[in-house]
C-alpha cells in the first residue's frame, strides 16, 4: 500500500489554539492519520500520513470545516508519498511558536517577505545583487542545497537572530532570497529581517519541497537531498524517495 504525505502550514491568529488540540486528534485519528501537527497562537503546522481519502478528508476539514471556521484558507499544502507508513504515531501538540525563534518582530501574520514561485526561482537566485541564504540547520544544509547559497551553520532555528546579527547588513545586503524545507521557517525569517531594516527579502513559496516537485531536473539548480523530517529521511527531484 503507498501511502500519501501532506506537509502542510498557516500562520494564522488561533487564540483558541489549546481549545482546538482535542478536537484535532480526534478528527485525525478518526481517519487513520499519523504523523505531527503542532497547534500555537500564531497557527498549524504539521505533517501527516494516510490513504488518499484520509487525507483529503482533512484538509478539507481544515480548511472548510467548522473547526477553524475558514480560518486556514491559505494553507500551504504540499503532497508527496511513501511506500510505507513514515510515522509510527499521530501527535498533535500545543507550542508556544509553530517554528521557533523567540522573537515577537517576527510576525508573518503582520509583515512578511515577497513570495517567488519555484517557476521564477532560478532567474532570482542567479542575480548577482542577491543575497541567497538557506535558513535551514547545518545538518539540512550538508545533504543538498541551491548553488552559491549562503549557509548559516546553525544548529537550530532560533540561532538565526544570532546569525543575522553576526553576519547580515541591512546597508549592505540590499536584496536577500531565502529558502527552507517547505517555507515556513524562510517565512518567519523574512518576518524578522523586515522588522530589522532589510529592505528587500523574498521567498521560496512553498519551499524546497515544491521546487523539487515542480521544476525539471534538467533545468534545477538544487544540488543533493532535501532532509524530511519523517521516516523517508530524504527526497530528490519529483519527491522521489532517496534510492528510488
Amino acid at each position: 500500500m503507498a501511502y500519501r504525505v501532506a506537509a502542510f502550514y498557516q500562520f494564522a491568529a488561533l487564540p483558541d489554539f489549546r481549545d482546538l488540540r482535542e478536537p484535532l486528534r480526534a478528527l485525525c485519528a478518526g481517519l487513520g492519520l499519523k504523523g505531527s501537527v503542532l497547534l500555537a497562537h500564531e497557527g498549524i503546522n504539521g505533517t501527516l500520513a494516510g490513504g488518499d481519502t484520509g487525507i483529503a478528508a482533512f484538509v478539507d476539514a481544515l480548511q472548510h470545516g467548522e473547526l477553524f471556521g475558514g480560518r486556514l484558507n491559505q494553507l500551504e499544502l504540499k503532497y508527496s508519498a511513501a511506500d510505507a507508513m513514515p510515522f509510527q504515531r499521530l501527535k498533535v501538540r500545543l507550542k508556544k511558536e509553530i517554528v521557533t525563534l523567540g522573537d515577537a518582530s517576527a510576525d508573518p501574520t503582520r509583515q512578511v517577505g515577497t513570495y517567488v514561485d519555484a517557476a521564477h526561482w532560478n532567474a532570482v537566485i542567479a542575480a548577482p545583487d542577491t543575497l541567497v541564504l538557506d535558513t535551514r540547520n547545518a545538518f539540512e544544509v550538508a545533504m543538498g542545497t541551491f548553488e552559491g547559497a549562503v549557509d548559516p551553520g546553525i544548529k537550530s532555528f532560533g540561532e538565526f537572530k544570532d546569525f543575522a546579527a553576526a553576519k547580515l547588513d541591512p546597508a549592505k545586503h540590499r536584496k536577500i532570497a531565502m529558502f527552507c524545507t517547505g517555507g515556513i521557517r524562510c517565512e518567519k525569517a523574512s518576518a524578522y529581517l523586515l522588522a530589522q531594516g532589510f529592505a528587500e527579502v523574498l521567498h521560496l513559496k512553498g519551499g524546497i519541497l515544491r521546487y523539487l516537485e515542480g521544476v525539471p531536473e534538467s533545468e534545477s539548480r538544487w544540488r543533493g537531498e532535501c532532509f524530511v523530517f519523517d521516516e523517508r529521511i530524504a527526497l530528490g527531484h519529483g519527491l522521489r524517495e532517496r534510492g528510488k
